[in-house]
């Protein structure tokens, strides 16, 4: 990419689990990507609620992109920021925070589950929008923020971060889809959505497409010579959305994992499928970049066992992860899998004792609930996500037709070769893994195909990811 554009940017992805800051620098004309800052995150309990630490979080980031500008001999042209889904924070007349955003987890939403379902049927909801209907979802939130009076405009979390460097107030369209909120054909706010459940339109943010320029770094950041001029450049901000972009794969005979705390199992279409029969199932249509869509299903993930190892290990050093999977691999495989989706396994803590009320549950023998046992817990996590993986895959060829010949893992799971032997062999697809950091790799393919002027074109930001994936990380 010699000599057409200034060649450093940074991309943001906000995790549930940790947050990360990455500068993407050109030495000679070869990509090199560096992770200057990475910070764990989690939600903090305030009183009765679930809430995100909002100033950790941006104090943080600041820090992030302190460190970008010490790397850098040149500009930092372009910044762009993804993250998880649903979550958003509520704004004054001044675009400041109104208070921390609820966690996605927070227990508010139960009672707006129940009054949605009074207004209108889960399939009729399917069908406007495509979407999963779940209590996590920003729809259910906003319910709960109105019958609370707390109604106020809104922005999701990675188009906040955004804002607060200076763009303009917006949701980028990947991740607008995830609310909730969207019409699944037309591929705007559905104005009836918002109008059966009491939603104020008016509180919403402009809905704008991948790749769109929301203005120049202003503020504190502007300070520093390295982003002075620096453009924000909304990618894909849902972060399975960049994971999936991320992916240098052609054709249309694959499917992905985006393997972490959750697994998102499913492909790309190029067209909804909102049938009664995909709502049984679980899958849900949300937005990819190119206009497409990623159908896909959620399934319990890397959660099994982080959650195994708070409940029986003290200290998280007593089982590094590359040792426990090695051991894992060496112990014999069980005779009965578990269901990974069981919403008891969903709930935090106590999980061992969990996964052992549904072995109990199913005359199966239980598991020592002690760190030496831990080997034989992930060695069941591995082979019931492996089976999981399959069943999902195939339904997925069921509802949309396709012939699916691959698989691509992305995400941190990508790194356990053990579950990636368990997923080729449950599925009998060839598996190829993508980069841990997908979503990473989405985000810049993005923000440098709208700097060469190809704003959301899905064959030049595959391009680039296919550069970027075979660059060599520091």
């Amino acid at each position: 990419m010699p000599g057409r554009f200034p060649p450093h940017l940074v991309a943001i992805d906000l995790g549930a689990e940790s947050c990360r800051v990455s500068l993407l620098q050109w030495k000679e004309d070869d990509p090199v990507i560096e992770l200057v800052h990475r910070f764990a995150n989690a939600p903090v309990q305030r009183g009765s609620t679930l809430r995100w630490e909002l100033g950790r979080i941006t104090t943080e980031l600041e820090k992030g992109l302190q460190r970008c500008a010490e790397r850098v001999d040149a500009p930092i042209v372009s910044i762009g920021v993804d993250g998880w889904a649903v979550d958003y924070v509520r704004l004054n007349g001044q675009g400041a925070p109104l208070a921390e955003p609820f966690c996605y987890r927070d227990a508010r939403t139960e009672a707006t589950e129940a009054d949605a379902a009074e207004r209108c049927t889960r399939d009729n909801l399917y069908q406007l929008s495509g979407v999963q209907p779940l209590r996590i979802n920003t729809l259910y939130q906003l319910m709960a923020d109105t019958r609370a009076g707390d109604a106020a405009p809104w922005l999701n979390l990675p188009e906040y971060v955004l804002a607060k460097l200076g763009g303009r107030r917006v949701a980028e369209y990947t991740n607008a889809t995830h609310t909730g909120l969207v019409d699944v054909k037309a591929r705007r706010w559905s104005s009836e959505i918002f109008a059966t459940f009491g939603l104020n339109a008016g509180d919403a943010p402009e809905l704008v497409g991948t790749g769109t320029e929301l203005g120049v770094a202003e503020g504190g950041i502007a300070r520093l010579e390295a982003f002075r001029g620096a453009r924000l450049i909304a990618p894909a901000c849902h972060d399975t959305a960049s994971a999936v972009a991320g992916i240098p794969m052609a054709g249309d005979d694959w499917a992905y994992i985006s393997s972490g705390t959750w697994s998102l199992v499913g492909t790309l279409l190029d067209a909804p499928v909102a049938t009664a029969e995909a709502c049984a199932a679980g899958f849900t249509n949300l937005g990819a970049v190119g206009g497409r869509i990623c159908f896909h299903k959620n399934v319990n993930g890397m959660w099994l066992l982080k959650q195994c190892l708070a409940h029986l290990c003290e200290a998280a050093e007593m089982w590094p992860m590359a040792e426990l999977v090695a051991a894992a691999e060496r112990v014999d495989a069980p005779e009965t899998l578990l269901d990974v989706d069981d919403p008891a396994l969903l709930l935090p803590g106590e999980m061992a004792s969990r996964i052992n009320a549904q072995l109990r549950h199913r005359g199966a023998e239980m598991l020592e609930e002690d760190p030496s046992a831990m080997p034989r817990f992930a060695s069941l996590i591995f082979h019931s996500l492996a089976r999981r993986y399959a069943t999902v895959l195939a339904d997925v060829e069921r509802l949309t037709g396709k012939k699916l010949m691959r698989i691509s893992m992305v995400g941190g799971g990508s790194l356990n070769q053990f579950l990636n032997r368990l997923t080729a062999e449950s599925t009998g697809l060839e598996l190829s893994c993508g980069v841990a950091e997908s979503s990473t790799i989405g985000n810049f393919a993005v923000q440098l195909a709208t700097l060469e002027g190809a704003q959301n074109s899905a064959d030049r930001i595959a391009h680039w990811a296919r550069e970027l994936t075979s660059l060599r990380h520091c």
